[in-house]
């Protein structure tokens, strides 16, 4: 399963990446990851005229859209959209961040799920 992943770099621009989260089958109930430790999960929702300007993420969390369009932008002006069923590492909690802001004009659902281990590795 590919997720785009956004961090920072030795120069503390937030860059995006693509990382390979692998499944393994599972018989009857499908291919599974192995498991990783999590720490809470967060539910939220963003109004339509959502634009947040430059922050770092508070802590390396998955953030998985449920609806609505969001444009994830680093840094070095490189953007990303993030749709229904898209997820998210977002991993950049040092640096310069970056910005986020709705797209389509709806209010957008996603859930964050904070990993237990903030060191975790994630290639």
């Amino acid at each position: 399963m590919k997720i785009t992943k956004i961090s920072a770099n030795a120069n503390g621009d937030s860059v995006f990446s693509e990382i390979e989260i692998d499944l393994r089958d599972a018989g009857d109930i499908g291919r599974l990851s192995k498991r990783f430790p999590v720490k809470e999960i967060i539910f939220r929702e963003t109004g339509p005229d959502y634009d947040y300007d430059f922050h770092n993420a508070p802590q390396k969390q998955f953030v998985i859209s449920l609806d609505g369009e969001t444009e994830i932008e680093t840094s070095l002006g490189e953007k990303h959209v993030l749709r229904a069923g898209d997820i998210l590492l977002s991993a950049d909690t040092t640096g310069k961040g970056h910005r986020a802001r709705s797209l389509d004009g709806k209010k957008r659902r996603s859930i964050f799920v904070v990993l237990g281990d903030d060191n975790a590795e994630f290639e």
